[in-house]
């Protein structure tokens, strides 16, 4: 077994130098190196999930599948394989602008399952798809008219912290009446990010909306969800070969 100190760990301009970039047929680019425990048809499949409407945004990223990103001595570095001690260094994912590309390095080996990467993945291209192209204006206009009916619940801690401080009331008020402006931009930032990767993971695996639940906050209630998802879905269709459906379990 390989120890942290047989294991020459490579800087990012390094990876991106030498590691060539494929790019998918929905527009995608994408890389994998060293131990990642991905086979290639289930990283084309992960890819492929991206719905190709997304790839103009993204036409200067790149996706790069890592053992592990390791970020604890100032600079970015990846190993090729996982050791226990580097696993205790590594992040989930790290950004970096390199010659005109900005990349993505996603930790495979920190994650347990497919269900693990896949998420972390989508959770990024949601994250930088705002940062490239904004929030479209209708489903902003769809959550925030969920926020304002009160329905119960978000899609993640930040989204729900978020939305919190923009209906704040204030002292002296009935009702937030006064949006805090900053924080209802950086709630519906949230909000697209959490169910455009929601959607994306449902075009990739099965899974129960429960396995979302993180920290303490409420989970969207499930209706609402689903309004926003075939919302994105109608902005976003699925790729060829992909199919997006909600499925309600019922009690009895």
């Amino acid at each position: 077994m390989a120890t942290p100190a047989q294991i020459e760990l490579w800087p990012v301009d390094r990876v991106v130098s030498q590691v060539p970039v494929s790019q998918a047929t929905n527009g995608i680019k994408y890389a994998s190196w060293g131990e990642t425990r991905i086979t290639e048809s289930d990283l084309e499949r992960l890819i492929g999930c991206v719905p190709a409407t997304l790839a103009p945004a993204l036409q200067n990223r790149a996706y790069y599948f890592v053992p592990l990103a390791i970020a604890d001595t100032g600079e970015t570095q990846i190993a090729p394989a996982y050791t226990v001690d580097l696993g205790d260094r590594a992040v989930c994912h790290r950004n970096a602008e390199l010659a005109g590309i900005d990349a993505v390095f996603l930790s495979t080996r920190l994650v347990e399952d497919r269900f693990g990467l896949a998420f972390e993945f989508f959770i990024n291209v949601g994250h930088n798809l705002v940062e490239s192209a904004g929030v479209p204006e209708s489903f902003s206009a769809l959550a925030w008219s969920q926020a304002e009916a009160q329905v119960r619940g978000e899609t993640s801690q930040d989204a729900w912290e978020t939305r919190r401080r923009a209906q704040e009331v204030r002292p002296g008020q009935k009702g937030p009446t006064n949006i805090d402006e900053r924080a209802r931009n950086s709630y519906l930032e949230s909000a697209f990010s959490d169910a455009l990767a929601i959607y994306m993971l449902s075009l990739a695996v099965d899974f129960d909306y429960h396995d979302l639940r993180e920290r303490e906050y409420p989970l969207l209630a499930a209706p609402a969800l689903a309004e926003r998802l075939r919302h994105i879905a109608a902005l976003f269709p699925p790729n060829a070969g992909y199919e997006f459906q909600i499925l309600y379990r019922r009690k009895g």
